[in-house]
């Protein structure tokens, strides 16, 4: 009798053992749910309170060049329901089965020059695949970074951090509304993401055992279905780094990643007549010698969006450095000029010949 008891309490034990070691798994039912949780952890996405370490089935990822956010840190993660895969676009976003989630924080280190210590988390956006559509929901994290909540209206942050020329920065960022996220993300009227494109995704990543570009290792793991060939993927250069790729290609991936969610024909500022994916065509489509709809503040009195061989005549470059809202390009998600993007703007504009098209060196 004292035999099988003991048998029976060491079966228990090693189950109960078991259960606690058993790796947490996303809750269905909070994504699903009709009115979305008011707490981030009741996703369970992350393991750890901070939102740093990933639940297995939540995949890390990278971009080439990322959307411009006043220079702030990002850990994107994607999840996707058990035995569902994304469907493999070579243009465009990728096709993602409803109860897919883009997850993406936002975060400031006290010192960006050391961006791996004292990171303080600012919020988590989420964009959920629904049956009807993409949903956008922000969570805001607190001082503890023990949790985040969400928050449906927006929210100002006080923020305080050391930029990566080492000057001190006091911005208050604001976490957008739902209207506000509709804003950048609306195409055709509805709600779409905007960075995972395969283009923009290709890139070498390190796994467990190999390195492998991104899109391959997706496929691979069973993230995404119909991938070609690794040298059949179009792959988008980083826009800041001069070894990535041309000018030329540097200058219309940025544009692209930062303007053309609003700047197509299908986008919220389709009336403006220019089109900044990084395929349109003919040059003045993306602005060369293209006169603004309506003149205003925003065009200074200049005549085109963009002068070839003039970017101190470019409407484009003076709306990019300008912080005035009503002149600012981006008109949201920025409060700080992105000096490398100007940069390159002007080198850009300063070396294409009338057509638009690099002058021959």
């Amino acid at each position: 009798m004292r035999t099988a008891l003991l048998l029976t309490l060491l079966v228990l034990s090693i189950a109960l053992g078991a259960r606690a070691v058993e790796p947490q798994r996303v809750d269905q039912s909070a994504i699903s749910a009709a009115r979305p949780p008011q707490l981030l952890s009741a996703y369970h996405f992350f393991e750890d309170a901070a939102g740093r370490d990933p639940t297995p089935g939540v995949t890390p990822y990278d971009l080439n060049t990322p959307l411009y956010s006043d220079g702030a840190l990002k850990f994107r993660y994607l999840y996707l329901p058990p035995g569902q895969q994304a469907a493999y676009r070579a243009d465009g976003v990728f096709e993602f089965p409803v109860g897919a989630v883009l997850i993406k924080s936002f975060a400031f280190a006290a010192d960006m020059r050391t961006p791996g210590y004292a990171v303080r988390l600012l919020e988590t956006r989420l964009l959920i695949r629904r049956a009807e559509g993409w949903s956008a929901l922000a969570y805001v994290w607190n001082e503890a970074q023990s949790e985040a909540r969400l928050s449906p209206i927006g929210a100002t942050i006080p923020t305080r951090f050391i930029d990566e020329a080492g000057a001190e920065v006091a911005l208050d960022w604001l976490v957008p509304n739902r209207n506000q996220c509709a804003g950048c993300h609306a195409r055709a009227g509805a709600v779409q993401p905007i960075g995972p494109t395969a283009r923009n995704l290709n890139r070498d990543m390190r796994t467990v055992a190999r390195y492998e570009d991104q899109v391959s290792h997706w496929q691979r793991i069973g993230l995404i279905t119909g991938a070609p060939a690794a040298a059949e993927i179009p792959v988008a250069p980083n826009a800041y780094d001069p070894e990535s790729g041309t000018l030329d290609a540097r200058a219309r991936t940025y544009l692209d990643v930062n303007c053309a969610h609003c700047h197509n024909p299908e986008g919220p500022a389709n009336t403006s007549g220019l089109d900044l994916r990084w395929n349109a065509s003919p040059a003045i489509t993306w602005g060369v010698r293209k006169r603004p709809v309506a003149a205003g503040r925003g065009s200074a009195g200049m005549e085109f969006a963009i002068e070839p061989g003039h970017p101190e005549r470019s409407i484009l470059v003076h709306r990019m450095e300008s912080t005035d809202p009503g002149v600012m390009m981006p008109e949201l998600g920025r409060q700080l000029v992105d000096e490398r993007a100007v940069a390159l703007m002007r080198e850009w504009i300063a070396e294409m010949d009338e057509s638009g098209a690099p002058r021959a060196r």
